[in-house]
Parts: structure tokens; sequence; C-alpha cells
């Protein structure tokens, strides 16, 4: 599966599943689910397995603000301790924390994030992705999924971390492909999505990821590209089942409290 979470699910922009079924080599497409609340989310966790899922949101925080701010310092304890502060709880947090520390100082990356060129789960404005963090994160450690380094879980059901957007950088650059605001929606978004699909499907991903993929192209056509994305997550999550002997593709170096995005690029620039 490879699912395009949003943190706060509605009919007009839902959390996107894209099913998928990987034989050899080949990474099919098979079904798209939209969920417009998180408790279907939930339930699609708890399916029995085998299964391996790429979710799109950060599943931790760096491992300088966990030490600064004091919470707990595994990544289950720390999780239940966001979990339990609710949205208002967290958001406070992270505002006091930000408030108390200069300029430059404020919001935190991670190691796999600065590889990734990906912004601080800590952020809470423009794309809030520590919102993500909040309703993604302590819903998987509920849940009982294995998320390697993280978290032992369920062996049949499996989760990683996905990242589209490096993904489609590797094939089209940062050249733009989506925009949820329908007035910033632009042809060359649309001529962008095209090319990014069928180069997949063309075979460009081939020599990095080790797959090939099959799919419809009428996943271009979504201006909010969650249905593409929710593909490219899928392939993430493939690529990571095919280096299930190899720890799933982390990095050697990988920090247990913080995690890691399941991405060859990442392999490559870390060492691995």
């Amino acid at each position: 599966m490879g699912i395009d979470l949003t943190s706060r699910p509605t009919r007009k922009k839902p959390i996107v599943c894209m099913h998928c079924m990987l034989e050899k080599r080949v990474l099919r497409a098979d079904r798209l689910e939209q969920w417009t609340e998180f408790d279907q989310f939930e339930l699609a966790l708890q399916r029995p397995g085998p299964w391996i899922a790429g979710i799109d949101f950060p599943f931790g925080q760096s491992r300088k603000f966990i030490e600064n701010i004091g919470w707990p310092s595994t990544w289950p304890e720390y999780v239940a301790h966001a979990g339990s502060l609710g949205r208002e709880g967290f958001r406070d947090a992270l505002d006091s924390y930000r408030r108390e520390r200069s300029f430059g100082d404020k919001e935190h990356r991670r190691a796999t994030d600065i590889a990734a060129s990906s912004i601080s789960p800590q952020k809470l404005y423009g794309v809030p992705v520590g919102l993500m963090f909040l309703e993604g994160a302590p819903r998987l450690l509920q849940s009982g999924v294995a998320i390697p380094v993280l978290c032992m879980g369920d062996p049949a059901r499996i989760v990683v971390e996905a990242y589209p957007g490096i993904l489609a950088r590797h094939i089209v650059g940062r050249d733009g492909y989506k925009n949820d605001s329908v007035r910033k929606q632009t042809e060359k978004q649309y001529q962008v999505r095209g090319s990014l699909l069928d180069r997949i499907l063309g075979g460009e991903i081939e020599a990095r990821y080790g797959l090939q993929v099959e799919a419809p192209r009428s996943l271009a056509e979504d201006p909010s590209a969650d249905q593409l994305d929710a593909l490219l997550c899928a392939v993430q999550a493939a690529w990571a089942f095919t280096m299930r002997e190899h720890g799933y593709g982390a990095p050697r170096d990988t920090d247990p409290l913080e995690g890691w995005i399941a991405d060859p690029n990442l392999c490559q620039t870390t060492g691995r």
C-alpha cells in the first residue's frame, strides 16, 4: 500500500491509499481507496497481513528536539506522550519551544530530512507536517504494526516512512507537479505530472529502485497529485520490501529515535 496522509481528512481532501501487487520485480497498481475519517485509516492498519505500506508523513522528531524538550527517550514512549497531549497541547508545546529559542534554531530536522531536503517535522504552518506526525505516529503505535528501526510489532504488517517528493525530484527535478489550491493549479503542473508518470511507467526508475511499474495514466489527471503520490509511496514501500534482508533499506547509521525515509537515493546519500 502507498498512503498519502493528511492531518485533517475530509471529502475534499481524503487520505488516499493505492493498493498494489508486487510480483517478482513488477509493481502493479490495483485499486484506490479514499478515507474521509481517521477511523478508516486505523481499520486499514489492522487488516491481516502479509503486507507492507509506505506512508507519507514524518514518523519521528529530531533527536535534538526530543532531548531539548525533555520528552521520553525512546520512539514508542515519546510518540505516546505526544499523542496524550492532544492537538491543542501538542501545538502549545511546539509553540512554547520555538519562543524560547533564537532565530534559526527553532525547528530542527532529522538526519533523514536533511538528506531528503524535507522540512522539519515540527512544522505546524504551511505544510503542517507536525500535525501529520501527531495524527499518524500514535495511530501506528496503537495499531501494533512493525516499523523497521523504530518499533517491534506484527512482522506480517510492515510500515515504512515514504516521501514521494524525493522520488519525483529524481525524475523531474524540482518542477512543481501539484497544488491543493484550485487557483494555483496550472497546465504546466499537469504536463510535469504526465511526464513524471510516463517516465516511471517507461522504466526510468528500474535501475535505481529495481522495479518496473504498471499503473493507469489517469493518475496524472488529479491536480492535487494525491493519487500519484500514493503510487510513489507504494513504489518506496515495494523497494523497502526488496531490501528486507538488509534492514528494509535503512541506512546503517539510522537514529532509532528519529527514523528514516525509505528510498534508495537516501541510502546512497548516507553511504549505506
